[in-house]
């Protein structure tokens, strides 16, 4: 039997103290997580005042729109639209909510385009498109979708020609808008580019 050169360390070898000190020492970090808590959480709005409406003990303002009820104006034939994606915010400044939504026809296999609509109450409290950011006609498909401080952002894949496979889209642009002087206005759009 050959002996090792280095002599045998205490701790590679485990006994039953060391597995009651290590049992002593969880319980006490268990015991003092219970005692030691973060207080709680205080959260408040920052940045804006509160609506000058809800100061004066007026009621709040009415909900997003729903767009169940919306009449979106594509063109789908015998089958109807489907909403893909929708997000609400106040995209104008007014203190009331807009609902913007990604809508294309419902299909059953297949990448319909889609069609990007603001939705707004009018004054009889029924929803309303009052604007359309991409339009069906221009055979574009939305993804990374999002409304976000008052502007919408979206990805659109799209199709470099007729020969592209409907399937698998080939150019990416990126879009935001925002509204200004009355109307969204669209930035700037980068160089659309291959995917």
């Amino acid at each position: 039997m050959q002996h090792p050169a280095v002599p045998e360390l205490a701790h590679t070898t485990t006994r039953p103290i060391h597995w009651l000190a290590i049992a002593a020492a969880l319980a006490a970090v268990v015991a003092g997580s219970a005692v030691l808590q973060p207080d709680a959480a205080t959260a408040a709005q920052t940045g804006a005042k509160a609506h000058s409406r809800a100061a004066k003990g007026a009621p709040a303002p009415a909900p997003a729109p729903d767009t169940a009820s919306v009449d979106f104006p594509i063109a789908c034939g015998p089958v109807k639209p489907v909403v893909k994606k929708k997000a609400s915010g106040d995209l104008d400044g007014d203190g009331r909510p807009e609902t913007v939504a990604v809508v294309h026809c419902e299909a059953g296999s297949g990448t319909p385009p889609d069609g990007i609509y603001v939705i707004t109450r009018s004054q009889t409290g029924k929803p309303r498109v009052v604007a359309t950011l991409v339009d069906p006609k221009d055979r574009l498909t939305v993804s990374d979708f999002t409304l976000r401080e008052g502007a919408v952002t979206a990805t659109l894949l799209g199709y470099s020609s007729p020969d592209v496979p409907r399937c698998c889209p080939d150019q990416e642009d990126k879009a935001k808008w925002q509204w200004k002087d009355g109307t969204f206005e669209r930035a700037a759009p980068a160089e659309a580019r291959s995917v």
